[in-house]
């Protein structure tokens, strides 16, 4: 394994973090903001907190022809999937919300294997077999399994977010991490920027509360997690090797939901993240385990 400093490991394991938090925040956010208005303000907040960072270290702008890349990754990434997450949060629970994201690594590992080539091997394909029976299990006691509204819009965000890795992958082997972000949350901004007269008037109407889950989402569960998801991309062999870190954030989501919202965790859950766990073993440490099991 590479060391620590070149590996994609810790910044994927950042993302995974900032994102787990996003799902209770936003739970919290919509308590006071419309759907529409909140995926703005959170990504205005990032497209700030990133052009101030661009600008101290004067990052190169994009090549023009390169620019319609930038606008897919910004329309896919950020405004149809917020605009898919935030319906979805709307009617499940942040747990929920998580487990049907959870999914957009099997659908990454797919459009990878198809659209680039990319091969997993078959105690890969079997560790997120395992993850996403992980997934399922913490499903069992969760108003998950009646299809609704909500849990449509949410597969909708992880199909959005699955074609956004794949973008990010092309982008970053031609650009920083925060290049590719940046302008890539630049592009979604300006067009999820439709929403800002409503947004504009909800935020005067905001308690100090939920300005502060906005902000958090913006700089936090945005502006750093994008980053560090575009650097752990540019460093991992594999696109699927990255989005496996996906399937972590049911688990995380769910204890976040009980110590930020009161939103008690089932018993499932712990069961559940135990399997995801084993399995995120599995995909990073099976060959390893395979040959000092039987090759000694």
């Amino acid at each position: 394994m590479k060391n620590w400093k070149e590996s994609f490991h810790p910044y994927a394991m950042i993302t995974t973090v900032c994102w787990s938090l996003a799902y209770v925040l936003t739970r919290i956010a919509l308590r006071h903001f419309s759907v529409f208005s909140l995926g703005f303000l959170r990504y205005f907040i990032a497209s700030l907190t990133l052009f101030l960072i661009a600008v101290m270290t004067k990052i190169a702008l994009p090549k023009r022809s390169d620019l319609k890349w930038f606008v897919a990754a910004g329309t896919a990434g950020f405004f149809l999937y917020m605009i898919f997450f935030n319906k979805g949060c709307e009617t499940v629970t942040s747990s929920t919300s998580s487990i049907l994201i959870a999914t957009v690594p099997v659908m990454t590992a797919l459009l990878a294997r198809v659209i680039m080539g990319e091969l997993l091997n078959g105690y890969q394909w079997a560790a997120i077999l395992l993850e996403f029976t992980g997934v399922i299990l913490l499903t069992l006691t969760d108003s998950i399994i009646m299809v609704n509204k909500g849990v449509l819009w949410l597969i909708l965000a992880a199909v959005s977010l699955s074609i956004y890795n794949l973008l990010q992958r092309k982008l970053t082997k031609a650009y920083s991490a925060l290049q590719t972000s940046a302008f890539s949350i630049f592009s979604g901004t300006i067009m999820l920027s439709i929403f800002s007269p409503i947004a504009l008037k909800e935020v005067q109407a905001a308690p100090a509360s939920m300005m502060a889950s906005v902000l958090i989402l913006g700089i936090f569960s945005s502006a750093v997690a994008y980053v560090a998801w575009s650097q752990a991309l540019s460093k991992a062999e594999k696109i699927s090797s990255v989005s496996n870190y996906m399937f972590i954030t049911p688990f995380l989501a769910s204890l976040l939901g009980f110590v930020l919202a009161g939103e008690k965790p089932e018993s499932s859950t712990i069961t559940g993240g135990a399997v995801i766990l084993s399995g995120m073993i599995i995909f990073y440490f099976g060959e390893k385990i395979w040959t000092r099991a039987f090759h000694k």
